[in-house]
């Protein structure tokens, strides 16, 4: 559903309402996922810091009581509970992850169980298929995405739609977004736009086609916190 810019502003308190409820409930429960891991560590989280607005999704996950580190090299994957993988332009990034080695250390970190989310190009990297045009991915989702979907920047637009993360419609910023055309088996669909998902996951890797981290809900983010504590702490009980 689209809503003008009137009923935004109607919307407004109640988001943010919820978006306070959300950060509220994933704090305690992160605090009850660091039991017996290290005293007091937060989950920490790396952020591919090549394009896209990670200092948004740096802040978000901050508010939400985890520590965040900007992620260039390997070396910065060192201790982190979960990546974000951030919009931009996917073909520049996987360049990028490409060049500096992550590529295959981000596949390596999902394998060994580490949380993985991507925003925007960053599902379009997680994507076992790309199209329009075709081109290599890291293949964590068995899904098939569709490049610039939704039209060029200037049709993106903000919409609000029902998902299974809460009761309120979550709002989804669109910026050239692409389009998941299929999923695999076992694939969960977390929200759908237009009839097509748009928010899914499998195990502990979650990929948006929309940008949460441009919105002030922080249902999305705290989704993916609860992944990546849950998932640090069966690493730690197998270790």
């Amino acid at each position: 559903m689209k809503l003008s810019a009137k009923n935004t502003r109607k919307t407004g308190s109640r988001k943010k309402t919820a978006g306070r409820r959300a950060a509220k409930t994933v704090l305690a429960r992160l605090r009850h996922s660091n039991e017996g891991r290290e005293k007091n560590r937060p989950v920490k989280i790396g952020i591919v810091a090549i394009q896209g607005d990670f200092a948004a999704h740096a802040a978000m996950l901050q508010a939400l009581g985890a520590r965040t580190v900007e992620v260039r090299t390997v070396e910065d994957l060192e201790g982190c509970d979960g990546v974000v993988l951030p919009g931009g332009e996917s073909t520049t990034q996987l360049q990028f992850l490409k060049e500096e080695g992550l590529f295959d250390a981000i596949r390596k970190f999902s394998k060994q169980g580490g949380a993985v989310f991507g925003t925007c190009a960053g599902a379009i990297l997680l994507a076992s298929k790309v199209n329009n045009p075709p081109q290599e991915s890291l293949g964590l989702l068995d899904m098939t995405v569709l490049r610039n979907g939704y039209g060029r920047q200037m049709a993106s637009d903000v919409f609000f739609s029902p998902s299974t993360l809460k009761k309120e419609p979550l709002e989804m910023v669109f910026i050239r977004g692409p389009i998941i055309e299929e999923v695999g088996k076992g694939i969960e669909v977390l929200a759908r736009h237009d009839g097509k998902a748009a928010l899914v996951e499998k195990g502990n890797v979650l990929a948006a086609t929309f940008h949460p981290e441009l919105t002030d809900d922080t249902t999305v983010h705290a989704h993916f916190l609860e992944m990546a504590a849950a998932h640090a702490a069966e690493r730690a009980g197998s270790s």
